[in-house]
């Protein structure tokens, strides 16, 4: 394993990163049930996409692991799936085999770039400023997608608001509904007492100790599971199960039924989105770990970006939508993980999930939503590393990181952040803090929001 995966190097150790790429893996196993469900509604076979996403996942991880030597976890990215069954398969029209076969080309493109270090140079391009920036960004964005999956924040007339207790008793949702939220909120509490403390693995226990109280509460009657309104029984229906065939998904892409603009246009979009996303994620997960040098570059950010766009090809063949850098690599980073074998513990957990899917997919979003939360606080501590007094860098960097979780965007923070920081500089007289590379990206945003919104 030292020699592998320099663990001394990186000042840690095979049980931290075992416990870290478990913790990965829990945050993320969501997308293992959330997959199938959504690209089933494009009319896609459930059960194969099942398999092709924890394949994918395993395939994609294993790559980044022994090649890369970080511990960025991947899997089919949200977002994207919704942009693959709600825009490509529904609002215009088209099969989810023109859908997988928009993946598969954005996959080779992403290759291509990869190799010929377009994607890395933009990484290297972005100033260390909005590097931390998006790091603090990606935490909100995460806290908030804690909090929502834990229905601790819900829609609203004010767009969102705090759940209210006093609504679910008198519509009878207390104990389904309600009662989930009291548990995410001491998962919350528990999951803070333990990182205080420093117990070792505080985030993964964290996760397990509000399952537990879940499980509890349904054997004592205060939770009852109401599968319509979406709240499921929080026991195992079993351990082991068969992988289900992937047959029905897997290279059945087809180009058939749609225009050459059209498909490149809808391949483009999936390209931009998953480029960005990507980017972001690696640069607020790298700022959080420590792994940027000086000039705010990660020296393996090559091998990282061939990874993702290996998992999206593969994922294509397989029979699911874009693979991408999960956010929640977060997670297992916060508990210390530091090289690929974090990742590659995760990857063999996708693995192993194909035949213990029913434990897997039991665990509650509740019980993982106090560790996006817990996590996202970590990655807000990198404000500090933003020069406040320095307005020409501080006020870019402020428009980046409140353009995640307000517009619910990572590229639409990394975009906004690029374009005010470029202009802002530009107009101010300190052309010398802008690399060409910039200027390009600019233009790109501006015509991409134009071209958006006209």
């Amino acid at each position: 394993m030292e020699k592998l995966f320099k663990l001394k190097e990186h000042h840690t150790d095979v049980k931290t990163e075992v416990i870290a790429g478990i913790t990965t893996f829990t945050t993320m196993a969501y997308i293992l049930a959330v997959n199938p469900n959504m690209l089933g509604d494009a009319g896609m076979d459930a059960g194969a996409v099942f398999t092709a996403t924890a394949l994918a996942s395993f395939v994609a991880c294993l790559m980044m692991g022994l090649t890369a030597n970080l511990p960025f976890a991947l899997s089919a990215g949200m977002g994207l799936n919704a942009y693959f069954a709600y825009t490509i398969c529904g609002q215009m029209g088209y099969s989810w085999h023109v859908a997988l076969a928009a993946v598969f080309v954005e996959g080779l493109l992403f290759i291509l770039l990869s190799l010929t270090n377009v994607r890395e140079a933009v990484f290297n391009a972005i100033p260390k400023t909005l590097k931390f920036a998006v790091s603090v960004g990606i935490g909100l964005f995460i806290a908030f997608s804690g909090l929502q999956n834990a229905h601790i924040v819900t829609d609203s007339t004010t767009l969102v608001s705090m759940f209210s207790f006093k609504a679910s008793m008198e519509a009878g949702t207390f104990r389904s509904e309600g009662i989930t939220v009291l548990l995410a909120s001491a998962g919350v509490l528990i999951t803070a007492i333990l990182l205080i403390k420093k117990v070792r693995g505080n985030i993964l226990i964290g996760i397990g100790a509000t399952w537990i109280l879940g499980i509890i509460c349904q054997l004592t009657g205060l939770y009852v599971p109401d599968p319509d309104a979406g709240f499921y029984s929080l026991l195992p229906s079993g351990i082991f199960s068969m992988p289900a065939s992937m047959a029905p998904t897997f290279l059945k892409m087809s180009f058939s039924g749609i225009g050459i603009m059209d498909f490149i246009t809808i391949m483009l979009a999936l390209l931009f989105v998953d480029m960005f996303d990507t980017i972001g994620t690696v640069i607020g997960c790298a700022a959080k770990a420590d792994m940027l040098d000086e000039k705010g570059k990660l020296p393996e950010v090559r091998s990282i970006l061939l990874s993702d766009a290996v998992g999206t090809t593969v994922g294509a063949v397989f029979g699911t939508s874009t693979v991408t850098t999960f956010v929640e690599s977060s997670a297992g980073i916060a508990h210390g993980g530091r090289t690929g074998l974090t990742t590659i513990v995760t990857g063999f957990l996708f693995l192993l999930s194909l035949f213990l899917s029913p434990i897997f997919l039991a665990v509650p979003s509740f019980a993982t939503a106090p560790a996006l939360i817990i996590v996202g606080f970590m990655m807000m501590q990198q404000i500090v590393k933003i020069d406040m007094e320095e307005l020409s860098e501080a006020i870019p960097a402020f428009i980046t990181l409140i353009a995640m979780p307000f517009m619910y965007s990572m590229s639409a923070g990394i975009s906004l952040g690029i374009i005010s920081y470029v202009g802002i500089n530009l107009f101010i007289g300190k052309r010398e803090r802008i690399s060409p590379l910039m200027y390009v990206l600019t233009v790109l945003f501006v015509l991409k929001y134009m071209m958006l919104y006209s």
